[in-house]
């Protein structure tokens, strides 16, 4: 009897599975970088609409460097206080989320 129970024992452990450590998948990041096509343009180039609205929104707003790109969209670089930001605007002074 001794000897049936060890055959079994030893029978279901030659049948028990290990743990296989199967490697990581590789994962393969794309990253795409987006030219933004915008040129730097003078201050005073800026459209009236688009500073007025600089002006309503962040009042005392210093326009530091304006950029537009082919669709007439515009890049500014502006500062309020010590506080320096990017906004965009379209040609008539609607802001844009970019």
């Amino acid at each position: 009897m001794k000897k049936l129970m060890l055959l079994t024992v030893i029978a279901f452990s030659s049948m028990s599975t290990y743990a296989i450590s199967t490697p990581a998948a590789n994962h393969v990041q794309s990253v795409a970088n987006v030219q933004n096509d915008y040129t730097e343009v003078s201050v005073e180039a800026v459209p009236a609409a688009i500073k007025t609205a600089l002006q309503t929104a962040y009042p005392g707003v210093k326009l530091e460097k304006a950029y537009v790109n082919e669709k007439k969209e515009y890049k500014l670089d502006i500062s309020v206080g010590d506080q320096k930001a990017t906004v965009y605007s379209d040609v008539n002074g609607n802001w844009l989320k970019i």
